[in-house]
């Protein structure tokens, strides 16, 4: 049904940006197949005044102009919804060819090349290479969690989905109805942020951690989606990255590299250990928990319990 609404929507707007002349309902039903399957005149004057108002809606810009008969008819001027000409100062077109590389390595690396050459045609300057093999910059985005794309297809359309997801202190995964807001990488991790209906307030989840398929379910949001800034600081907070107190850790000295790159102060203990106080806020337990062995949490002791819970839902499998 949606894919046969935006073919008949598509057919309208030809017929509108393709006439020289304003068209009169009767006429536009003449022209689409699917008018001319409407049972009655008023299911068709009701279909065809949603589909003008969806196609506004999406920013054409419809005219209605009556004939020498008096009656209405339609156009959509050409010159009227015709984009203006792309023009890029060197540092935006640098930014956007930096921005076609990070997904290189992802699932979007065909669009990323498609909308690259297109604004070359547009005017992009030839001598910005944002593949070029010596450039300051290799940034990538892996994508390795086949979770990414439905979730971001459910973004964009504003679609609820249902997926199960293992919480990384949990032997069993358990199903999530979420409303999907944003996806956004930290540490070189996915996460989603959105709306968890069966808790009643905002999640934050590790794709790595959804199993299964993510399931589109029918219906509207529940709840106003947040501003992108307000959805980073929220995934921010929930992947550990806003901390309002410190921990103690022991970490092997031949390990551990970021933790050593967060830590406010480090002393060597001997025997290969390390002594570090680290930021300590929301995630630092799941984040600790991948370094294994080579990190013993000192204090506080709630982080402590919370790794040592971790870590044996990993050995229950």
């Amino acid at each position: 049904m949606a894919i046969a609404k935006a073919e008949r929507l598509m057919n309208l707007a030809l017929c509108l940006l393709g006439t020289r002349r304003p068209l009169t309902k009767r006429e536009l039903r003449e022209s689409i197949e699917a008018y001319l399957e409407a049972g009655s005149d008023d299911s068709f004057n009701r279909m065809f005044e949603r589909d003008k108002d969806d196609l506004r809606e999406l920013g054409l810009v419809i005219e209605t102009v009556e004939n020498l008969e008096g009656d209405p008819g339609y156009l959509a001027r050409r010159d009227s919804n015709r984009l203006p000409p792309i023009t890029l100062d060197a540092e935006e077109a640098a930014a956007l060819g930096l921005a076609a590389k990070v997904w290189q390595q992802a699932r979007l690396a065909g669009a990323a090349s498609g909308a690259l050459q297109k604004l070359r045609a547009a005017g992009l300057p030839e001598d910005v290479d944002p593949y070029g093999a010596h450039g300051a910059l290799e940034p990538r985005i892996p994508v390795h969690e086949a979770a990414f794309e439905p979730l971001m297809l459910a973004c964009r359309d504003r679609r609820p989905v249902v997926f199960d997801y293992r919480k990384a202190n949990a032997a069993q995964p358990e199903q999530r109805h979420v409303e999907p807001w944003a996806l956004e990488c930290w540490r070189g991790h996915w996460y989603l942020a959105g709306w968890d209906r069966d808790r009643g307030a905002e999640r934050v989840f590790r794709l790595s951690r959804i199993t299964g398929k993510v399931r589109s379910r029918a219906g509207r949001f529940s709840v106003p989606v947040p501003d992108v800034v307000t959805v980073r600081e929220t995934v921010a907070s929930w992947a550990g990255e806003t901390a309002d107190r410190s921990a103690r850790i022991r970490l092997r000295s031949d390990a551990g590299f970021p933790l050593r790159a967060k830590a406010t102060s480090v002393r060597e203990l001997g025997d290969g250990w390390d002594e570090l106080e680290i930021p300590y806020g929301h995630g630092l337990d799941a984040w600790l928990v991948e370094f294994g062995p080579d990190v013993v949490v000192l204090e506080p002791e709630e982080l402590r319990a919370d790794v040592v819970d971790r870590l044996r839902a990993v050995a229950k499998g």
